[in-house]
């Protein structure tokens, strides 16, 4: 069997691990001032983030349609897929799932959607794990059962600038602040719904530190993937990677862009990092 794996792109899954691992991106669409976009095609990172430069824009994000699924599943059909195992964002967050599901009576081959409970590059660390099985002959229930254990295990860690975004998004708890006077930024997780710091960081070192310490105290044999929102997040970026290249307990690194439906979030100056301990 010839399993094909398709995402949507909140996974913020860089354009060349996808093609490297045959992974179909079908883009949600975000919408600016009332513009509709789709992310990735005629909305990248640098243009999403521009657009911050005069101003804070009003911006939203909607699922794909049935259609763009559709379309996916029977592209890969014509490439020779025999299943489909469709991976997405959390139902919890988006009617993605929901689109897709929808989608399914319309393939030309059997379709298992997999709700990874997660969001952003925990995604594609679904999707990474699925195309590794299925390049292993692995069967249908293999495939979707490896897709479906990464979501529960995947950890972040971040720092968010724009925190007006996040609060108006829900997702800061309200008593996060800037303990350590008006210099600190909080470093924050995502836990249960919610963004707590774990630390305060006075400058991009410090802050490295704190994510690094973080990430390397969640296991072994882990794979990374290290976020960039826009240019001015490089020097943190590079930073926290040059602290964890070399850690023993990274297995695999990787930077990805944070994209317009995660941007939409969290806003410029974002940096982070996803990671869980993958299967040797």
């Amino acid at each position: 069997m010839t399993i094909g794996i398709v995402t949507d792109s909140n996974s913020q899954i860089p354009p060349d691990l996808a093609d490297r691992l045959g992974i179909v991106v079908v883009p949600l669409t975000v919408t600016i001032d009332g513009v509709e976009h789709q992310e990735g095609v005629d909305l990248d990172a640098d243009d999403f983030y521009a657009r911050f430069e005069s101003g804070t824009p009003q911006v939203s994000t909607s699922q794909p349609s049935p259609g763009a699924f559709a379309a996916a599943y029977q592209t890969l059909a014509e490439r020779g897929a025999s299943a489909i195992v469709s991976v997405h964002i959390a139902s919890a967050l988006s009617g993605t799932v929901n689109s897709a599901r929808l989608a399914t009576t319309d393939s030309p081959v059997p379709v298992r959607i997999v709700d990874t409970g997660t969001a952003s590059f925990g995604v594609a660390f679904s999707a990474w794990e699925a195309a590794d099985a299925a390049s292993t002959c692995a069967t249908l229930e293999e495939v979707v059962a490896a897709a479906q254990r990464v979501g529960g295990l995947v950890g972040n860690i971040f720092v968010v600038r724009a925190l007006d975004l996040a609060r108006a998004g829900g997702r800061l708890a309200e008593d996060t602040a800037d303990e350590d006077g008006p210099a600190a930024t909080p470093v924050l997780t995502l836990a249960d719904g919610a963004m707590r710091a774990v630390g305060h960081a006075s400058d991009v070192d410090q802050a490295a530190r704190i994510m690094a310490d973080h990430v390397r105290a969640a296991g072994s044999s882990l794979r990374v993937g290290v976020s960039v929102a826009d240019a001015g997040t490089l020097p943190m970026v590079e930073a926290l990677e040059a602290l964890l290249r070399d850690a023993p307990e990274v297995r695999e690194l990787i930077r990805y862009r944070v994209g317009p439906s995660v941007g939409v979030h969290t806003g410029p100056g974002a940096v982070g990092a996803m990671f869980y301990s993958a299967p040797v």
